[in-house]
C-alpha cells in the first residue's frame, strides 16, 4: 500500500470521531472500579474495539455517499470521494476492521460482543436506508450511543459481575444524543438553505421550526432526566448520596454553551470538533468528570 493511500485510509476512520467511544469508559465510573487494573484494561480494550467498528463504518458509509459527496461542497473532499482511497479498498479495509473488531469483541466476553455486534448491525442499517428516514435518522444514532453505554458494563462483567447501568443513565444518553443529533441537523440544514448543493436526504422533511422546537425540547429534556436520574432512589442507594445533583450545573453550563453555539453562531454541525475545540465546553466536561469522581469516592 502507498503511503498516499495508506494516508488517505487513516483520514477516512476519522479518528477525530472516536471521541464519541470514550462513552466505553463510563462503566468504569458507575461501577467505582476506576482504581482497579483489570478494569481499566478492560474498558481501554472494549474502547479500541469500538473504534475499529466505527472506523469501518465509516469506511463503508463513505462508499455508499460517495457519489452524492462529490457535489457538496466540504464532503467532495473526503478521499474516497476524491478518488484518492479507491473504493475497492475501502471496501476490504471495512470488512477487515469490521471482523477483527467484533472477532475481539466477542472475546472479551458474550455479552460484549452481542452488543458490538448489535452496534455494528445498526450502524449498517443506518448506512442503508435508515439515515435517509426524518426523525428516524436522528434516533438511529442516538441507539448507538445507547449500544455504546452499554457496551460499557458489558465489557466489566467477566471480572466485576453484573454492573448496575441506572434506567435513568440510559435515558440521559438517549436524550443526549438526541440533542446533539437533532442539533447536528439544524446546521446541516442551515448550510443548505444558504447555499445550492444537495445534503441529507432527510433535510428535505425537516423544516427550521421543527428542528429549533426539537433541539429545545430535547435540551431540556435531557436536563431535567439528568436532575431526576441524581436524585432517584437507586442512585442514592447505589452511591451512597444525593450530591452527585451538585454535578447537574456543570451537565446545564455545557449544554447551554452547546446550545448558544447552535443558535447564536449556526454551529453545532461537528459536534466532535466542538468537543474537541471549545473551552467552554471543556471546562464543563473535566468540571462533571472530576465533580463526579470526587463524590463517588468520597462516599465508597
Amino acid at each position: 500500500m502507498s503511503a498516499g493511500i495508506a494516508g488517505a485510509l487513516l483520514v477516512s476512520l476519522r479518528p477525530r470521531q472516536w471521541t464519541k467511544n470514550l462513552l466505553l469508559f463510563a462503566g468504569l465510573v458507575f461501577s467505582q472500579s476506576a482504581d482497579e487494573p483489570t478494569s481499566v484494561a478492560r474498558a481501554v480494550l472494549g474502547f479500541l474495539v469500538f473504534c475499529l467498528l466505527s472506523g469501518a463504518v465509516y469506511l463503508f458509509n463513505d462508499c455508499i455517499d460517495a457519489p452524492r459527496d462529490r457535489r457538496h461542497p466540504l464532503k467532495r473532499y473526503r478521499p474516497i470521494a476524491a478518488g484518492r482511497l479507491p473504493v475497492v479498498v475501502a471496501r476490504r479495509w471495512a470488512l477487515a476492521l469490521g471482523c477483527v473488531a467484533l472477532g475481539a469483541g466477542w472475546l472479551l466476553g458474550r455479552g460484549f460482543g452481542a452488543t458490538a455486534t448489535a452496534f455494528a448491525a445498526l450502524n449498517l442499517a443506518y448506512s442503508l436506508g435508515l439515515k435517509r428516514v426524518v426523525i428516524v435518522d436522528v434516533v438511529g444514532i442516538a441507539v448507538g450511543f445507547v449500544l455504546r453505554a452499554v457496551a460499557s458494563v458489558e465489557v466489566l462483567r467477566p471480572v466485576r459481575g453484573a454492573v448496575p447501568l441506572s434506567p435513568w443513565l440510559i435515558l440521559c444518553t438517549f436524550l443526549l444524543a438526541l440533542f446533539l443529533g437533532f442539533a447536528k441537523r439544524r446546521a446541516e440544514y442551515v448550510q443548505e438553505a444558504s447555499g445550492n448543493h444537495e445534503s441529507r436526504p432527510s433535510l428535505r422533511r425537516y423544516g427550521r421550526r421543527t428542528l429549533d422546537a426539537l433541539v429545545g425540547i430535547s435540551f431540556v429534556a435531557t436536563l431535567a432526566a439528568y436532575v431526576l436520574y441524581t436524585l432517584a432512589t437507586g442512585t442514592v442507594a447505589q452511591f451512597g448520596t444525593y450530591k452527585l445533583l451538585f454535578t447537574a450545573p456543570f451537565v446545564a453550563a455545557g449544554l447551554g454553551r452547546y446550545l448558544v453555539l447552535v443558535f447564536k453562531d449556526d454551529r453545532g454541525g461537528r459536534p466532535h470538533e466542538i468537543l474537541l475545540t471549545d473551552p467552554a465546553i471543556q471546562i464543563a466536561v473535566l468540571g462533571w468528570i472530576t465533580s463526579v469522581c470526587l463524590i463517588i469516592g468520597l462516599h465508597r
